[in-house]
């Protein structure tokens, strides 16, 4: 049986909209959601799992709805993110595309440069201020896949300058006080690999 340390999450298979999913290792804990490495027959594919822990800092509706809601924004918004493959209202399981790559979290924490990605990025952040939208810009939710950048979250927020790219998420994007403080606070749950 996996043991991720996560309490909820001590099974080796999930089961959404009837389909059963191996569940090989946890990809990431964030606000919303546990997601996890899965595989059905010979696919891998991402499982979330959404979750009701509390959290200081963001207020959240109906969580399923809102993955669902977002992904239709970001895709009418022509934001590259993974298709999703199936959403389980009842258990609260997405399903989704596994985007096989390096996060640019892991490239920064690598002491690489982000820099050859920024015009994706910032590309990104166009569309979805042209929607009137913001998406997570966090270093962790974006994979580099062949020299593309994947969006491979589906947060969308009503946008505020706040909140855009140039003003928050580049912040995170390269080896700043911000991003050294918050990689040295949360190194036991970052591996800098993908969602």
């Amino acid at each position: 049986m996996l043991q991720f340390g996560v309490p909820a999450m001590t099974k080796d298979s999930l089961t959404v909209c009837g389909k059963t999913y191996r569940l090989i290792k946890l990809l990431g804990h964030g606000k919303g959601g546990y997601s996890y490495l899965a595989e059905c027959g010979d696919r891998l594919v991402v499982l979330k799992q959404i979750h009701h822990e509390p959290c200081d800092y963001y207020t959240f509706g109906n969580k399923i709805e809102a993955e669902r809601n977002d992904y239709e924004r970001l895709r009418k918004a022509g934001i590259r993110i993974p298709c999703m493959i199936a959403i389980d209202i009842e258990t609260e399981r997405i399903v989704k595309e596994y985007i096989d790559g390096i996060t640019i979290f892991g490239i920064v924490r690598e002491g690489l440069s982000s820099e050859p990605y920024l015009e994706q990025v910032r590309l990104m952040a166009e569309q979805a201020k042209e929607c009137g939208f913001n998406i997570d810009y966090f270093p962790t939710n974006f994979v580099v896949r062949d020299g593309l950048l994947w969006y491979i979250d589906y947060e969308c927020n009503q946008y505020m300058d706040e909140w855009n790219f140039e003003n928050w998420g580049i912040k995170y994007w390269s080896r700043t006080p911000e991003f050294l403080e918050y990689a040295e606070n949360h190194s036991e749950s970052l591996t800098g690999e993908k969602e």
